[in-house]
Order: C-alpha cells, then sequence, then structure tokens
C-alpha cells in the first residue's frame, strides 16, 4: 500500500473491547492460553468515532498510522473481575496451555484456520503484542477512549 502511490490512513485495532465479554464460557470460565499479558482492547463505537474523524479530513491523516487502542491494558483476570463487577456474573479466567487451548476449541467443529486464530488471539495477549496503550482515539476524536467498565454499562 504505501508504494503504490495512494494516499492512505492506517487504523490498526486493538482486540474489540465488545467481543471480550463472550469470551466467558456459559460456565463463566474465560479460557486460553494468554498467561497474565495484557489486552488495551478498543471499544468499537471508538473505532468508528476515529475512522468518522479521518473521512471528515482526510488530507489531514494522509500516510498515518493509528493505533486504536482503549485507555489501559488489562489481564485477563482483570477482565473477569470487571465483567463480575458490573455484570453481577461470577466470572474467571482459566490460563490454559496452549495444547488444552487447541483440543478445548477443536470440539466445535471450525476449520483449522479458524481453531488457529481463536487460540493465536490468546499467544499474542501472552506474547504482549496487544499491551500497548495509544492516546490516538482522544487525539482522532476530541474524547477520551471508553474503558471497559463504561462499555460494560452501556451493553
Amino acid at each position: 500500500m504505501r508504494d503504490s502511490g495512494l494516499p492512505f490512513t492506517f487504523l490498526r485495532d486493538n482486540l474489540y473491547a465488545d467481543f471480550l465479554p463472550s469470551m466467558a464460557g456459559d460456565d463463566g470460565v474465560i479460557r486460553g492460553p494468554a498467561g497474565q499479558g495484557r489486552v488495551a482492547a478498543v471499544a468499537q463505537a471508538d473505532i468508528a468515532d476515529a475512522a468518522a474523524a479521518v473521512l471528515l479530513d482526510p488530507g489531514a491523516h494522509e500516510g498515518a498510522t493509528y493505533d486504536l487502542t482503549g485507555p489501559r491494558a488489562m489481564t485477563l483476570d482483570e477482565v473477569a473481575a470487571t465483567l463480575s463487577r458490573v455484570t453481577g456474573r461470577s466470572v474467571t479466567y482459566h490460563p490454559e496451555t496452549v495444547e488444552e487451548a487447541y483440543d478445548s476449541r477443536r470440539v466445535y467443529g471450525a476449520p483449522a484456520w479458524q481453531v488457529e486464530a481463536w487460540v493465536s488471539t490468546y499467544l499474542a495477549i501472552a506474547a504482549g503484542e496487544l499491551e500497548g496503550v495509544s492516546d490516538a482515539v482522544p487525539a482522532l476524536t476530541g474524547h477520551p477512549a471508553t474503558s471497559f467498565e463504561e462499555l460494560l454499562g452501556t451493553m
């Protein structure tokens, strides 16, 4: 894209904060090999606001890359505790091994590429690839990035 000569702006979204509640199974357990890694999950509404800001003034953002994140990085233990506190549902985090993660997801009958994608999300958290917090959402939108707790209050 950079070498094409076409104008561009890249919006690189972190994991969607709106997705985090669905990571807990029916038993209230978030399972995955994320260890104590952190994720700076971003609210989808913040992504939409950031994209709108770029689209309203594309020239001002030409050639820029924005990492869209939430206001802080959380472990999955913290995600579970926030879900429990805000929703009243008891949620915990169980750090699986990589082997356990593949085994527990194969039962869904999903194609291998999908199982790989599911597990790789947790591995990215464990590796620290999703922990960086940026100021792109407030810089682009003029409002603070939505916290996970605030997001849950609107769901």
